[in-house]
């Protein structure tokens, strides 16, 4: 099995369409992040694909692709967390980093998508680690995850598109708090 991570840009936008087809991903279209909820739900599926199509032709990829064996598998979504304002509002967030909310080196790993068919075989791990490489090349100094904690309490499979604390921790990645006890946010430094 050949796996290789790529930056989702506008060459790939089809790529990621595949990779994002699973879950709720082709009705989020990976916007969740980047919408307030007005705007979210006043947003059509049309009008959020549009949105990401215009993020992939944008300078700077809004995540990753995994391709296993050349056949789209996978997406993360990493990124500078100010590009990602929903996180700014969210209170498992604002109450539980230690980052400044403005800070632009701290990126943030959003979401995963792994297709039922690869799924159980390491891939979100890949995807992890190809987002902290992404993230370190683009200068970050701090990358923020939010994953569920299935250990702690029965959470849906579509609920773990944050990841999963095991997998951050495996990553390096260290618990600053347990807003809930299945929810965490997680840091990992990689520049002082």
């Amino acid at each position: 099995m050949a796996i290789e991570i790529l930056p989702a840009t506008g060459d790939r936008f089809d790529d990621a369409e595949t990779a994002l087809d699973s879950g709720d991903g082709p009705e989020c279209q990976c916007q969740w992040w980047l919408l307030p909820n007005g705007p979210w739900k006043d947003a059509s599926v049309a009008d959020r694909t549009e949105m990401f199509r215009a993020e992939l032709n944008g300078d700077l990829p809004p995540g990753l692709i995994a391709y296993v064996d050349g056949e789209p598998a996978g997406w993360v979504r990493v990124g500078p967390r100010t590009a990602q304002p929903r996180l700014a509002r969210t209170r498992n967030v604002t109450g539980s980093t230690t980052e400044p909310l403005d800070d632009e080196d701290v990126w943030a790993v959003t979401c995963f998508v792994v297709r039922k068919a690869h799924r159980g075989g390491g891939l979100m791990r890949d995807l992890l680690d190809a987002a902290v490489d992404a993230a370190r090349d683009g200068g970050a100094r701090v990358v923020e995850g939010y994953p569920r904690d299935p250990s702690a309490a029965k959470i849906p499979v579509n609920d773990l598109y944050l990841g999963t604390v095991s997998i951050f921790e495996e990553a390096g990645f260290t618990v600053v708090d347990r807003p809930k006890p299945d929810r965490a946010l997680v840091s990992l430094t990689l520049r002082d």
